[in-house]
């Protein structure tokens, strides 16, 4: 079995049996070897694919400064989105679905026309999008105890978890997303503020960026697809029973709520 096939089997059993593996870098996979850890993910995402999984767009990882230089790396990173992993605002989530969950709030951004340029501009992805929508993505780790590198959050598909969208879009036109602030709150306390400078300087920008790399690899955005654009603020671990809500200025609102029982 080859590296990338043993690093696959490892993180979809830790999928199917609900618990997590140790770290891939330098003993499964090479430590900083990104492009065996985008193979990893991709084989996972053909099984996936090949076992019913609707695959409903992506998203962007790594848009903060400070994370890039935590993690030595010099540009984003990216995951695949399925079907299965949408949930609707305010339903609750099953804690049986995740293993480490985490939560962020974003900008998504709801395609109304391909993007298959290998030089992607802003005005392409304005062009390109139909409206935007306030975001809660659950981030999650199939490594134990978050204890991750690029090379480990890339193969297990950017640590990806479930994605809660808001239900009242905006035209992209109306909102200045550079500006645009945002709060995520537990219990009507702010557990995380940001704004939308902290994504690679506006998440328009993420887009662009995602845009352009899907399409160098062949695997292109498209009319329809859902972007997770990244963080506009620092990820929270989640508590049982809690329910987050992220308030982004020009988009309205959004919520997770989780079922009471343990967490990690």
């Amino acid at each position: 079995m080859t590296d990338v096939a043993r690093a696959a089997t490892l993180l979809r059993t830790a999928y199917e049996t609900g618990k997590p593996v140790p770290p891939l870098r330098g003993e499964v996979l090479p430590a900083g070897d990104v492009d065996a850890a985008y193979q990893v993910q991709r084989a996972q995402v053909v099984a996936w694919e090949a076992a019913g999984r609707r695959r409903v767009g992506a998203k962007v990882g790594l848009t903060s400064a400070a994370v890039q230089q935590a993690f030595g790396v010099f540009q984003p990173d990216f995951g695949v989105l399925f079907a299965d992993m949408a949930v609707p605002d305010g339903a609750e989530i099953d804690r049986g679905r995740l293993l480490q969950p985490r939560v962020e709030a974003e900008v998504a951004f709801v395609l109304g026309a391909d993007l298959p340029f290998e030089r992607v501009t802003v005005a392409d992805v304005i062009r390109a999008t139909d409206h935007v929508l306030p975001a809660i993505e659950v981030v999650d780790s199939r490594i134990a105890g978050w204890d991750i590198s690029i090379v480990d959050t890339v193969a297990d598909n950017a640590s990806s978890g479930l994605f809660v969208l808001g239900d009242q879009p905006r035209r992209l036109s109306d909102v200045d997303l550079r500006l645009a602030g945002m709060v995520l709150e537990h219990a009507g306390e702010p557990v995380s503020v940001g704004a939308g400078a902290a994504c690679l300087g506006n998440p328009v920008h993420a887009v662009a960026w995602l845009a352009q790399t899907l399409a160098v690899a062949g695997a292109p955005l498209v009319a329809g697809d859902v972007v997770l654009s990244g963080a506009l603020g620092p990820m929270v671990p989640v508590t049982a029973g809690a329910a987050y809500e992220a308030r982004i200025s020009g988009l309205g609102s959004v919520r997770a709520c989780f079922e009471v029982g343990e967490t990690a």
